[in-house]
C-alpha cells in the first residue's frame, strides 16, 4: 500500500518495483527482487533496506558555507507539529513508494526540539502516535530509534561524558523519551552514537572518567529499556572523530573493547557505517569482519566517502566492488544480528529534483542486491572458497591442529621448529583473490 496522506509531496511517481537490468525505466530497481533467494533467504529477509528520517526529510543540503538548497513543502508551516504532521506523510509516502519495510530516526527528526524537556516530551508523544497510526495502515516497522544528543549546544562539551552534572542528567532525559518512543513504536533496536562523546584536548580531559560516565548511562538505558519489554538490541555506531577530535567509539575493535570491559556486550552489537570505517583508516570490509568475529554485527548505515574529501560526506553507496567484498564477509559470517541495511546518505547539494531522492535510494539498493548476487556466485562457482581455506590447511591436522587447540607448549612449539626443515614461501595470490571479485562482478 502506497500512503500519500491527504496529499501527494512526491507526484507522478509511483510504486518502485522490480523490472530487472535490462529495462530503461530510472524509476524501476534492475537487481533487488525482493523474493529472490540468496543463500536460502530473501533479499528482503538479507536487508531489511531502511529510510533515514534525518537525511531523507530534513536534511536540505546545508553546508558551512551555505544554507540548504532544496525546498521541502512539509516545512513551510510556521506550526513545528504541523511540520511533523506534513514531515511524516511525505516519509510515509516516500518510504511506501519505495517498497521499503523500515525506517530509523532521531527523535528531534520527527519534531523540531523546544525549548524545554517537558514540552519535547508532549510533542514526542503527539507525533509518536500519529507515527504509529502511518505505521498500521502501512505495515512500515520501525528498525531503530535514536536520541540526537549532540546538535544542541548544551551538549558542546559531550554528553554523558559531559563535564557538567546537570547536561548528563539532561541526556539522560533526552534518552529515556527516545527509547519510550522506540519502544511504543515497535522498534526493534535502540542505537547509540557518541556524537560528542569524546575530546577536543586531553589538557582538559579525564579520559577514565569520562568513559566511566559513558558506560554508566549505556548501562541505565539498558535496565530500563528492559525493564519496559524491551527485547531488542542496542548498537554502538563506531566513528572516530568528526565532531569531536577524538571519539570513545573510534572503531569496531575500540567500541568491542569498551562493551567488553563495561560488561555490555551481551546486549549492545555494533551498528557499522561504511565512511565512518574509511575515517577511521580502515575498509568497510574490515569493520564487518571485526564486529562479526566478535559476533556483534548488528546493522550496518549504507554510505560512501569520497577519496577526495577528508570528512564524512554521507554519499549514497555506488561502488560495487567495496560492497561486493562486504557481501562476501556477510554471506560467511551469517549475516546481520537483529539489524538492516540503513541509508544514512544523502543526495547532493545540487540534487533539487523531488526524484532525486528515489534515484539515490534505488541505485543504492541495486548496488547491495548486485553485490550480494555477486558475492554469492563467488563462493559457489569459484575457487575463492577452497583458496582461502588451503592458505591455513598447515592447521587442519598434524601439529598445526594441536597449536590452535592448545594442546602445544612454548617448549614443544620450540622442537618442532628446530626439527623441521626450514619453512618454503607460500604465496597470498592476493591478486588471484581480486581478479576473481572482478571475473564475476
Amino acid at each position: 500500500m502506497i500512503l500519500t496522506g491527504d496529499k501527494e509531496f512526491y507526484k507522478g511517481i509511483g510504486a518502485i518495483t522490480f523490472e530487472g537490468k535490462e529495462s530503461d525505466n530510472p524509476l524501476s530497481f534492475k537487481y533487488y527482487d525482493p523474493e529472490r533467494k540468496v543463500m536460502g533467504k530473501t533479499m528482503r529477509e538479507h536487508f531489511k533496506f531502511a529510510v533515514a528520517y534525518w537525511h531523507s526529510f530534513c536534511g536540505q543540503g546545508g553546508d558551512p558555507f551555505g544554507p540548504g538548497t532544496q525546498i521541502f513543502p512539509w516545512d513551510k508551516s510556521s506550526d513545528p507539529m504541523k511540520r511533523a504532521y506534513d514531515k511524516a506523510d511525505a516519509a510515509f509516502e516516500f518510504i511506501t513508494k519505495m517498497g521499503f519495510d523500515y525506517f530509523c530516526f532521531h527523535d528531534v527528526d520527527l519534531v523540531d526540539e523546544s525549548e524545554s524537556l517537558s514540552k519535547n516530551e508532549k510533542q514526542l508523544h503527539e507525533i509518536g502516535n500519529y507515527i504509529a497510526l502511518k505505521q498500521k495502515d502501512s505495515n512500515v516497522k520501525l528498525l531503530w530509534g535514536t536520541a540526537n544528543c549532540f546538535s544542541n549546544p548544551v551538549y558542546m562539551n559531550g554528553a554523558a561524558t559531559n563535564p557538567d552534572f546537570k547536561v548528563v542528567a539532561r541526556a539522560g532525559a533526552q534518552i529515556k523519551m527516545a527509547l519510550d518512543l522506540t519502544i511504543s513504536l515497535g522498534g526493534e533496536n535502540y542505537v547509540f552514537w557518541g556524537g560528542r562523546e569524546g575530546y577536543m584536548s586531553l589538557l582538559n580531559t579525564d579520559m577514565s572518567r569520562e568513559l566511566d560516565h559513558m558506560g554508566q548511562m549505556l548501562s541505565m538505558a539498558r535496565d530500563y529499556a528492559r525493564a519496559q519489554g524491551f527485547n531488542g538490541s542496542f548498537f554502538i555506531e563506531p566513528k572516530p572523530m568528526e565532531p569531536m577530535k577524538h571519539q570513545y567509539d573510534f572503531d569496531a575493535a575500540t567500541a568491542i573493547g569498551f562493551l567488553r570491559e563495561y560488561k555490555l556486550d551481551s546486549d549492545f552489537k555494533l551498528n557499522i557505517e561504511v565512511n565512518h570505517a574509511t575515517l577511521a583508516q580502515h575498509s568497510f570490509e574490515h569493520e564487518l569482519t571485526v564486529a562479526a568475529n566478535a559476533e556483534m554485527l548488528g546493522s550496518i548505515d549504507a554510505n560512501r566517502g569520497d577519496n577526495q574529501n577528508g570528512w564524512d560526506t554521507d554519499q549514497f553507496p555506488v561502488n560495487l566492488y567495496e560492497v561486493t567484498e562486504a557481501m562476501l564477509v556477510l554471506l560467511q559470517t551469517g549475516g546481520l544480528k537483529g539489524g538492516g541495511v540503513n541509508f544514512d546518505a544523502k543526495i547532493r547539494r545540487n540534487s533539487t529534483d523531488f526524484d532525486d531522492i528515489f534515484h539515490a535510494h534505488i541505485g543504492g539498493v541495486d548496488t547491495f542486491a548486485r553485490a550480494l548476487i555477486t558475492a554469492e556466485k563467488i563462493l559457489i562457482s569459484s575457487e575463492y572458497s577452497s583458496l582461502r581455506k588451503n592458505r591455513y590447511a598447515s592447521f587442519d591436522t598434524g601439529n598445526g591442529n594441536q597449536f590452535e587447540k592448545g594442546s602445544l607448549t612454548l617448549e614443544a612449539l620450540s622442537k618442532i621448529a628446530f626439527n623441521d626443515s626450514p619453512p618454503k614461501r607460500t604465496s597470498g595470490k592476493q591478486e588471484l583473490f581480486e581478479n576473481i571479485i572482478n571475473q564475476f562482478i
